[in-house]
């Protein structure tokens, strides 16, 4: 046969990239209970719709050539669901996936053309730091950033053009922390760990004793710092999170969302609704039963649900379209929401922003939650970044207010004066300055005993503060659209939809926070 001699080096070569770091190295990953950088990509994308880019890649260090196949980093192209992607999976079998100036080069490609070309880009995270000694000296610090005076920019910097994703599936620090803080969204497998430096530095550097968990483990990322938006059981459940999370977002910020098809049952339980809602206006309740009653059947997706629990924010669909959702969760705190609330809105916000997901706003809310600590995390400052983010939006925005809204919190829930293209309310509706048992407190002229509020000065007030605090005060005046019956909530916004993409702009936003930073 023809050049015999070619095609057998070019198969040595192939089976040499697809061994990774060898047999015993991989071993070692599977004996941890972690498949390979292969198999997860493998497992993750469509079968056989792989097509890799630098397998032949290796280290440029003299001698190192045959120890770094692929140099570490397996990348390519793919599909999920028959759907384009770009996928790069750090191979831990080889110097734990640790980043060089080829792989960096790779990474930072597949991410640039991604954008151009439209395709969402995945990231499976398992790695170590930068590569030493590769990056010791003038010479090695300088030639990290790609070589060029712009290229470390190009890696390292993002504005959102398509959706990117980060998984965290075993240690990861330096660039897959870097990456889950350029993602749009982030999944961490538990026994997983994220941080900038590793234990192993940490000790060396600072003399401090510390374990991945206690350091970045799915707890405090979750829980503590937000930088994660869901937590898996297991690597399978990672892929399982990844496809259905990119099964609302469009490929790239120039499509909308796609459609589905309605699943049977979905609103059937809108006439019960009030059911889920206390006659007392005190009373909490779980408001993600009044979201499942409004969105399609098992629709509903929460996005970083452990963190600043007194707001949701989740996506999901109504009548087969994508929805952003943004409700406050009475469960926690009243309601009132907290630093950290604010952060997880700010980022929801840029995300919907960016890849043309109209937003929905659910109002139950006594105002944001303030006092020493909370002005000591600049409360004040974070409500502020939070307004003018909203008021750079451009996708559709409902804004509902189910019970409680009251100060600030109203137009930071996208109230009147807010762009909002439809802003409605329940008759269960009160919107006002402060409670209206506050109010009625300060007119009193005071904090009244249970004698006093028992009198027919302090009983008036309270009736004159809850009557001005009915929402038809703000309809009659026209400062909010309707009063609605809440069991047509659902129907409203599937005609106020309807309206917003039949309209000039077909619900395409203009991406005014494709480059603001998401993590806090």
């Amino acid at each position: 046969m023809a050049f015999e001699k070619e095609l057998d080096e070019l198969t040595r070569r192939r089976a040499r990239a697809r061994e990774m770091g060898g047999a015993e190295k991989v071993k070692k990953q599977h004996d941890k209970g972690k498949l390979t950088a292969r198999q997860r990509i493998e497992q993750l994308l469509d079968p056989g719709s792989f097509l890799e880019i630098g397998m032949f890649n290796h280290s440029d260090v003299p001698g190192m050539e045959e120890k770094t196949p692929a140099d570490s980093k397996i990348a390519g192209y793919g599909k999920i669901d028959g759907r384009r992607v770009a996928v790069v999976s750090n191979d831990f079998t080889v110097l734990a996936a640790t980043s060089s100036r080829v792989a960096g080069r790779k990474e930072g490609e597949l991410k640039t053309l991604a954008a151009r070309r439209g395709h969402p880009v995945i990231y499976l995270g398992e790695a170590g730091g930068a590569r030493m000694p590769d990056i010791m000296g003038a010479a090695g610090l300088a030639s990290y950033g790609g070589g060029g005076f712009d290229t470390y920019l190009q890696i390292m910097s993002r504005v959102r053009q398509t959706p990117m994703i980060t998984a965290i599936m075993g240690e990861c620090y330096g660039m897959p922390t870097w990456m889950a803080c350029l993602s749009d969204f982030v999944v961490q497998a538990k026994g997983s760990a994220m941080g900038v430096s590793g234990p192993r530095v940490i000790e060396l550097a600072l003399g401090e004793t510390i374990s991945d968990e206690e350091l970045g483990g799915w707890r405090v990322h979750a829980e503590i710092t937000g930088n994660v938006d869901r937590v898996a059981e297991d690597e399978s459940e990672c892929f399982q999170i990844i496809r259905q999370y990119l099964s609302y977002m469009p490929s790239h910020r120039d499509e909308l969302p796609p459609d589905t098809a309605v699943p049977d049952g979905s609103g059937s339980k809108m006439e019960q609704i009030l059911e889920l809602l206390p006659q007392k206006r005190n009373r909490g309740y779980d408001m993600h039963r009044i979201l499942n009653c409004i969105v399609d059947r098992d629709s509903l997706f929460a996005v970083k649900p452990l963190f600043g629990k007194s707001v949701i924010t989740a996506l999901a669909r109504i009548d087969g379209k994508v929805v952003g959702l943004v409700a406050n969760q009475p469960m926690f705190n009243a309601g009132a929401m907290d630093t950290d609330g604010i952060d997880k809105v700010i980022s929801f916000l840029c995300l919907c922003d960016s890849f043309n997901i109209p937003l929905i706003f659910f109002h139950d809310i006594p105002g944001f939650l303030v006092g020493r600590e909370a002005e000591r995390k600049r409360v004040g400052a974070r409500v502020m970044n939070y307004m003018n983010a909203l008021g750079q939006l451009t996708v559709p925005k409902i804004s509902i207010i189910v019970r409680k809204s009251y100060g600030m919190a109203f137009w930071n829930m996208c109230g009147s004066g807010c762009g909002t293209d439809f802003l409605v309310a329940w008759p269960t509706a009160e919107m006002s300055f402060v409670d209206p048992a506050i109010a009625a407190n300060v007119v009193y002229g005071g904090k009244p005993s249970a004698e006093d509020k028992k009198s027919d000065q302090w009983q008036s007030l309270m009736q004159q503060m809850m009557d001005d605090a009915s929402p038809y005060g703000a309809a009659g005046r026209h400062y909010i659209h309707d009063v609605i019956d809440p069991r047509q909530t659902r129907a409203y916004i599937i005609e106020a939809l309807e309206i917003s993409f039949n309209s000039r702009t077909k619900g395409i936003g203009e991406h005014k926070l494709a480059n603001w930073p998401t993590k806090f």
